[in-house]
């Protein structure tokens, strides 16, 4: 196995994507136990790996910012080699970080085989991820094999922030809660055509909360605000709306004091199996590369549903039921 003191980890995409990495890097710093490791992030995820205690430096690729345009990219291209990392593990795949990491004098470039300048990786991996047949942890998992690291933790870890979490017990407070009363819906995705529709969403929130004990709270981006919206519309019970109204840190901090999240197939999905709270994660599609078994919930309190033919109110419905009855905690009004 390679010996390196300064190794740069790459994940610059979504929520989920950043949160499935989090087991190779718990590998990284298992077999470099006194190396510096630092992961570049999306402005958007950062809150999923600050204070993480096996990295040592969290980096914000700002593309929108002091990173944006042609200087903005030396500028990064500055960032990262004033740094003198010996090793990067790209996970997210983009000409960017590529090229990046070559104009830096990274040594060691190991990354996934493609057409965006995978020609620049000095350990190009065969880019097998499309075909869907394992999980997107344990791809993660395989790319660090090629340095001689061989892993099969899949235990995932999102730090808790200190703030966050003031936050959320004021707002259970505030609301006349306690943890554990609540069920979290989390209706957006970053496709559309991901989305289980409102209509359904709305009629299972009004028999949620006709059933149980137990308050539903909306959560999710700004972006998922429209669609909220709609379903705000289409209820009779109304639920707690704060989409848009949470940082990242927020959220997670809200689902730890969750009894259940139903969520499309998205981020916060994988966010709860890291916090293992029970999430019931809903399917729209199963084609190669965005199928159940690369991005199911990876977790025993882990359910998802799909169904050719759409998924039904009842189905979901009746998952929550058996959740509810094996864990020895029912809230029925009746």
């Amino acid at each position: 196995m390679n010996k390196f003191d300064k190794i740069l980890i790459i994940r610059t995409d979504r929520i989920g994507d950043v949160v499935l990495t989090t087991p190779a890097i718990k590998a990284l710093r298992h077999a470099y136990p006194v190396a510096r490791i630092s992961i570049l992030v999306a402005p958007a995820t950062k809150d999923l790996v600050q204070g993480n205690p096996y990295l040592n430096e969290v980096l914000v690729d700002e593309r929108n910012g002091r990173h944006q345009g042609f200087m903005g990219f030396l500028r990064l291209v500055c960032d990262i080699r004033r740094r003198k990392f010996n090793a990067v593990f790209i996970f997210h795949t983009k000409r960017r970080y590529n090229l990046v990491c070559f104009l830096a004098g990274i040594p060691v470039r190991i990354g996934y085989k493609n057409e965006k300048y995978g020609f620049l990786l000095t350990h190009p991996v065969k880019d097998v991820r499309p075909k869907g047949e394992k999980h997107e942890a344990q791809y993660c998992l395989d790319v660090l094999k090629e340095v001689g690291i061989k892993a099969a933790d899949l235990d995932f870890l999102i730090p808790t922030d200190k703030e966050a979490e003031i936050w959320a017990n004021q707002w259970l407070v505030s609301n006349g809660f306690h943890g554990g009363e609540l069920i979290a819906i989390h209706t957006g995705s970053s496709d559309p055509a991901k989305c289980w529709p409102a209509r359904d969403f709305a009629k299972l929130i009004d028999f949620l909360q006709e059933r149980y004990y137990l308050k539903t709270v909306l959560i999710g981006s700004a972006q998922g605000t429209e669609h909220c919206g709609e379903i705000m519309r289409l209820t009779t019970r109304k639920p707690l709306d704060l989409t848009g109204k949470t940082s990242l840190a927020q959220t997670v901090s809200l689902l730890r004091r969750c009894r259940l999240l139903i969520s499309n197939d998205s981020g916060p999905v994988h966010i709860a199996s890291a916090i293992d709270i029970h999430v019931i994660s809903l399917f729209m599609r199963n084609q190669p590369g965005i199928n159940p078994q690369r991005w199911r919930p990876l977790s025993d309190k882990g359910i998802y549903l799909f169904s050719p033919q759409g998924i039904e109110v009842q189905e979901v419905l009746d998952n929550v039921e058996k959740i509810f009855r094996k864990s020895h905690q029912e809230f029925f009004h009746w």
